[in-house]
């Protein structure tokens, strides 16, 4: 409005005053003189999966309610008025959330909601699946998805109130609404160590000339992740948790998960040749067996000063699984931070002590017995209780002196030493040949001899086997008449013999022709006999039969009442005649045996009974 005035609306309008205008209220609009257009509104359209917060809304008094809000969801069509604007400058989304998500919410003013009161700064999670929109009551913090993690993986969590940290190991997991992810950090040194994967040979690679691995951001790790450090085989690695302040030694192979508040024992160990501190570093200790090389120079009792390289095998002494100091023997392995460095200068000082009481000429004869010695002595290994560490071999690769001229004395007498050998061989080799020669003439003037002999053996051999032959042939025919002979009578003897057996086996074929002809008669008879008696037993079995048969049909025909009558015919006619005399019963008696007369008189009661029930 240019100035106050009435619009076409009926509705008083003030100068400076700004207002809409839509379809609801006229289909045509044409602007009065004390009107401007400011400009054109839009339609703001939602769907059903969206919604806005409108910011200064009209109330309905038609005045802006400035700092307040209002939530506007779809689906919907509406113009906004002037003084209002969208929140964020645009329509939201609906917040759809799958079961891996959830969002944290703050309360900006006190309202109640269908879980509890909500004062302002309180918050909460809500979880999926479901949609979500926010009310004009709360703001969204963040939106969170569910962090899968396989057994070996983990991440820490702090929590926002109390400040403590944990790790979240082996399970999918959603941090609270008081709960953020929590960045450990490691020393730079460890850092490069667990970037560099390194070798758990004392970092010999690193020795070798290998670059290492730089830590950027193609090798940077997670800090929110667990750090996790794979301990190799025969190998072993001590973590140390400064909130309890208690160590733990894991021996590979195995995996490593630090705590929140543990870390890393990192070893600096002494390497190259002759051994320098600090050379290499590793998180992990190597058991052994192994071997190191250094160099150390000696004096001699006679002030020659000599450099020797020498190699010592060595390796670890690992407590039982069951031993009761278990925890205090595996952290022993650790407690010299340099096992290498201190365990070259002790068997440097041993050997120094050795050699300085002998002369060169004796060290250089026995060099290998006294450095021996005076590092083992007569033990088979040297022992460390301190970190269990155990020397087992000593190697002397190289002997040289210090000093040059002790250096040009020893050539020389080496070479000395070498035309006196080459003199002596010379002439050890011309008194062999001579020996060897003398040897060869010997043996011809022997062999000559042996071959003479043994042409006279073979001469009179000759002889012999003449004499024998002329024996034989004067004997020759005498010895065959006798064979000739004795050939005879053996023929007449087999011929005789061969004869008997004949014999015999005819005598024999014609005794088993007459056993079989009379087994044949016998079987015969004994088949007959026993055929007739069969057939006797059958004839007087079908006798039995048909008078059996006879009296069954005898009796039948005659019938059971006339059978029982013939039977009982004698004693009817006694006692008919009995009945016709008039008497009861009769006693007959000599008068010389007793009678029972109770026993008679109950028989006579008995068979009248008998008498009267018939």
């Amino acid at each position: 409005g240019l100035q106050t005035f009435t619009d076409r609306f009926d509705k008083k309008r003030r100068a400076g005053e700004q207002w809409l205008v839509s379809l609801e209220d006229t289909a045509v609009f044409i602007p009065d003189v004390f009107e401007n257009v400011v400009e054109s509104v839009m339609v703001t359209v939602l769907t059903n999966r969206q919604y806005c917060v409108i910011l200064n809304p009209v109330g309905e008094d038609g005045k802006n309610r400035l700092g307040h809000k209002k939530l506007v969801k779809g689906e919907k069509m509406f113009f906004l008025h002037p003084g209002e604007s969208l929140e964020q400058g645009k329509v939201q989304d609906i917040y759809i959330l799958l079961e891996d998500e959830a969002v944290v919410l703050k309360a900006n003013h006190p309202f109640k909601d269908a879980d509890a009161a909500r004062r302002p700064g309180d918050m909460w999670m809500v979880r999926g699946p479901g949609d979500f929109c926010p009310t004009t009551e709360m703001e969204i913090v963040s939106r969170r998805k569910a962090i899968p993690m396989d057994e070996n993986e983990g991440i820490y969590i702090r929590n926002i109130k109390t400040g403590k940290v944990r790790a979240v190991v082996g399970q999918t997991y959603i941090p609270d609404q008081d709960e953020l992810l929590y960045a450990k950090e490691l020393p730079e040194a460890i850092e490069k160590l667990l970037a560099n994967a390194q070798n758990p040979l004392v970092g010999r690679e690193k020795l070798r000339g290998d670059k290492e691995v730089k830590v950027g951001a193609s090798t940077s790790r997670d800090k929110t992740r667990v750090v996790a450090y794979q301990v190799p085989h025969n190998a072993a690695c001590q973590v140390f948790d400064y909130k309890s302040k208690v160590s733990r030694v894991v021996f590979g192979p195995d995996l490593v998960m630090l705590g929140p508040d543990e870390h890393f024992t990192q070893l600096s160990l002494s390497g190259g040749t002759p051994k320098k501190p600090n050379v290499i570093r590793t998180l992990d200790l190597s058991l052994g067996p192994d071997f190191m090389t250094d160099v150390t120079t000696v004096e001699t009792c006679d002030h020659a000063r000599l450099s020797l390289q020498l190699c010592y095998n060595w390796n670890f002494t690992i407590p039982a699984a069951d031993s009761a100091n278990l925890v205090k023997e595996a952290e022993s392995l650790f407690s010299v931070p340099d096992f290498v460095g201190d365990a070259c200068k002790s068997i440097a000082s041993r050997i120094r002590g050795a050699v300085a009481s002998v002369t060169f000429d004796d060290f250089h004869k026995n060099s290998a017995k006294i450095i021996n010695t005076a590092i083992l002595g007569d033990k088979e290994s040297l022992y460390f209780p301190a970190n269990r560490l155990n020397i087992t071999n000593v190697d002397i690769q190289s002997v040289e002196p210090v000093d040059q001229r002790t250096r040009d004395s020893l050539q020389k007498s080496v070479q000395m030493a070498i035309e006196i050998t080459t003199n002596s061989q010379e002439a050890t080799a011309r008194h062999e040949a001579e020996r060897m020669d003398q040897q060869a003439r010997g043996r011809l003037e022997r062999q000559k001899i042996s071959d003479e002999a043994e042409a006279e053996n073979s001469r009179r051999a000759l002889l012999e086997l003449q004499a024998i032959s002329a024996a034989v042939e004067s004997t020759g025919q005498a010895t065959a008449e006798a064979k000739s002979r004795a050939e005879a009578q053996r023929i007449e003897g087999e011929a005789a013999v061969e004869q008997a057996k004949l014999t015999a086996e005819a005598n024999n074929i014609e005794a088993r022709s007459e056993l079989g002809r009379l087994s044949s008669a016998r079987k015969s008879e004994l088949d007959y006999t026993r055929e007739v008696y069969r057939l006797e037993v059958d004839k007087k079995q079908s006798m039995v039969t048909i008078e059996t048969a006879k009296f069954e049909l005898m009796i039948q025909t005659m019938g059971a009442r006339n059978i029982a009558a013939i039977a009982t015919s004698s004693n009817d006619n006694q006692v008919k005649m009995l009945q016709a005399l008039g008497l009861k019963s009769t006693l007959i008696t000599d008068g010389s045996t007793p009678l029972n007369l109770f026993n008679t008189a109950k028989g006579f009661i008995g068979g009248g009974q008998a008498t009267a029930a018939k």
